[in-house]
């Protein structure tokens, strides 16, 4: 093995663009993600249920639109923007325009109502709703180096590292803003200002409305010692290796996004909630059914163990249900929202 080439050797945000999105990349492949990992999504139907309940209250805080847009971020191959389209009620779903956004090729089979592209539409009147985009939008990584600098970290194709020049201009501000790194060898942060400018670019798509990014997040306080980047393969965990055979991702600093939203696009009254509280508030409890159901209706008391079981994982601490949800109105005012917006427990705010 060589010591490499400047062609051999990049930052980890070039890498991963290539692993994941290239030609051959991890996200085209026809498998797709639900071959790989779980997401809330695949979980349950509860899911699907639950964003179409989120459609119908933006839906009434816009007036019920003559025409009402879904669009579905990183859509994978279109089974939430199925879902909700399957949950929607009647008079609601004829409105909708549904969309999906996604680079891969738009699946066979796929409902003829679904407008699939690579790119949100501009001029979005409804919801647009990002589940699991942020953590796959490639960013670079820093490490301290033994004087204490923070440092980009290139990789090869085979995921061997070493470190590059020092961080300075837009990334070395983001840094120090949102992920101040202590003169520490071997602290990493990812540095996450692609993603900010990815979300402001989504919420500037929508006009009137909400828009609605869902990932695994951690907030400025609480930011890991050593970064968050990992590789999921055939649904384990494995090491992040950008040569397109796994998922290259990691944690999103949603608290980042939603400053960059309000900064770019001057819309205030952004959130960031609980994956826990936002389900609950959209009727996704996990409530186990009273045992004597079982006894007057066992086939209801049987599928009503199964949702609560499934409400349960969507809403788990320590998983799913530690998701952040960062929600953004654009045009409506807040309590038109309902709960979702409003009556959240402190404690459940990130």
């Amino acid at each position: 093995m060589t010591d490499g080439t400047a062609e051999e050797w990049r930052g980890w945000r070039a890498a991963t663009e290539a692993a994941l999105y290239g030609p051959d990349g991890f996200y085209r492949r026809p498998e797709g993600p639900a071959g790989h990992f779980r997401t809330s999504v695949h979980a349950s139907p509860l899911f699907s249920d639950a964003v179409a309940r989120l459609l119908c209250r933006v839906d009434e805080a816009l007036g019920r639109p003559p025409a009402l847009d879904f669009v579905d971020v990183a859509a994978g191959r279109g089974e939430l923007v199925t879902g909700v389209l399957a949950a929607l009620p009647a008079d609601v779903a004829a409105r909708t325009r549904a969309c999906a956004v996604e680079l891969a090729d738009r699946p066979p089979g796929l409902d003829h109502r679904i407008e699939w592209r690579p790119k949100p539409p501009r001029g979005i009147t409804g919801l647009l709703f990002a589940n699991e985009w942020l953590d796959n939008v490639p960013v670079e990584i820093a490490e301290v180096d033994a004087s204490g600098v923070a440092r980009r970290v290139l990789v090869r194709r085979d995921g061997t590292e070493r470190l590059g020049e020092p961080l300075s201009g837009a990334e070395a501000e983001w840094l120090a803003r949102w992920w101040p790194l202590p003169a520490e060898e071997g602290l990493r942060a990812e540095v996450g200002l692609p993603r900010d400018e990815a979300w402001a670019e989504a919420v500037g798509a929508v006009a009137r409305g909400l828009a609605v990014a869902v990932d695994y997040a951690h907030t400025v306080d609480a930011r890991p010692l050593f970064g968050t980047l990992t590789g999921f393969r055939a649904g384990r965990e494995t090491a992040p290796v950008p040569d397109g055979s796994c998922d290259v991702t990691a944690h999103v600093a949603l608290d980042s996004a939603l400053d960059a939203a309000l900064e770019a696009c001057g819309v205030p009254g952004g959130r960031v909630l609980t994956q826990r509280a936002a389900l609950r508030a959209l009727g996704v409890a996990g409530a186990r059914p009273p045992l004597s159901l079982a006894t007057t209706q066992p086939a209801a008391y049987v599928r009503a163990l199964a949702s609560a079981g499934e409400a349960a994982e969507l809403t788990a601490p320590g998983g799913l249900g530690d998701f952040g949800w960062l929600l953004q109105p654009i045009g409506i005012e807040n309590a038109s929202l309902g709960d979702l917006l409003v009556d959240v427990p402190d404690h459940e705010e990130q």
